[in-house]
């Protein structure tokens, strides 16, 4: 299995902090929130990494690089100025994340959730994982019935950003910009996703406040 992070994004509600790191390199408890993530694809026995990039994506190559003190290999997915969402982005690095099922995991998470060893159905395009939704959501994101994700109500799961896919999932999209959320609730309606509830250390870290708290601030 081959994972990909997706480390693109501009980070706005973590400014000023953002203006000079990208989210994925803000420290967490002294480790920078990427490297959390390297070392838990490492424990999978996952050896091959792409990383989109983005905003400060050369603060990330440097950081990073060939990936050889993580102990993997990674590939790089520049998207330069033209941050392609989600779902762009992954389209994009289709490519290099081969024909069998790709995890895909958002580097600014901070969780101890282990890589989740699944593979989707046969009929199935992903396998999301869950958290229960927490204070700061109003609203969940989906609710699943007998393993399979709905948007039916009522939507008391979080998606915590990390899931497997399968390439086919991706293969008619056009190669531009474009947000995975309407993917993935049509291919809910279609019974087609799979999902699973992580129920342990979890945090978007979103903003100044949520990583004050993780950092004990």
């Amino acid at each position: 299995m081959i994972a990909m992070l997706l480390a693109a994004g501009r980070g706005e509600r973590l400014r000023p902090i953002t203006d000079k790191i990208p989210k994925p390199l803000v420290e967490v408890r002294g480790k920078a929130l990427i490297e959390y993530h390297l070392e838990k694809v490492r424990e999978a026995g996952i050896e091959n990494v792409v990383i989109n990039l983005g905003w400060l994506g050369d603060k990330i190559l440097e950081h990073v690089g060939s990936g050889e003190r993580f102990d993997v290999s990674v590939v790089y997915s520049p998207e330069g100025d033209n941050i392609l969402e989600t779902g762009g982005g992954i389209r994009r690095a289709l490519p290099m994340l081969g024909t069998e099922p790709f995890v895909v995991i958002n580097a600014d998470i901070f969780t101890e959730m282990p890589i989740p060893d699944v593979e989707p159905g046969d009929n199935d395009l992903g396998h999301l994982v869950f958290v229960p939704k927490p204070d700061f959501r109003e609203h969940g994101d989906f609710s699943m019935c007998d393993g399979k994700v709905s948007n039916d109500e009522p939507r008391d799961l979080t998606f915590s950003g990390v899931a497997v896919y399968r390439p086919e999932f991706f293969a008619d999209c056009e190669p531009v910009r474009f947000p995975l959320a309407p993917m993935l609730r049509a291919a809910a309606d279609d019974g087609r996703l799979s999902g699973s509830i992580y129920e342990g250390l979890w945090q978007d870290v979103g903003t100044i406040d949520r990583l004050n708290e993780l950092n004990g601030v």
